[in-house]
């Protein structure tokens, strides 16, 4: 089986204001294999965080031949939604829960898919490119 690293982060200038995702894809070897960043529109940040992760989920899907063959680690600094996607918080809110309920479904799609929460300056490339997004916006 193969294994990906990805970072995830989503962010919002005003909560909620205009919002963008970032991500970065590693492959086993610690290579860059593609990024993301992209304006989401106006919500808020949590919204933001969750469309990372579903976005990133959609794209890898593109990028590799199998997803099945593939062991996911999604690395966030979002302890809410790494929590929620563990199972150890309720989602509680509606919008929140759509985006739950997409990765939910997605993650289905791999090998494995695990979600870890790392300390924002751990994550200052997807962090980086978020605010790319939100400057270019």
């Amino acid at each position: 089986m193969e294994k990906i690293t990805i970072f995830t982060d989503g962010g919002a200038r005003g909560n909620p204001g205009p919002a963008a995702i970032g991500a970065v894809v590693y492959d086993a070897s610690n290579n860059e294999m593609s990024t993301i960043s992209e304006c989401i529109g106006d919500t808020t940040n949590n919204v933001a965080e969750y469309a990372a992760v579903v976005r990133v989920l959609q794209h890898v899907a593109t990028i590799v031949d199998d997803t099945k063959a593939y062991h996911v680690t999604i690395k966030l600094d979002s302890q809410l939604v790494e929590r929620q996607l563990n199972g150890a918080y309720k989602v509680k809110d509606a919008t929140l829960k759509t985006y739950f309920d997409q990765a939910k479904e997605m993650i289905t799609n791999y090998a494995s898919v695990e979600f870890v929460h790392v300390k924002r300056e751990l994550n200052k490339v997807a962090d980086k490119l978020v605010n790319d997004a939100l400057d270019a916006g």
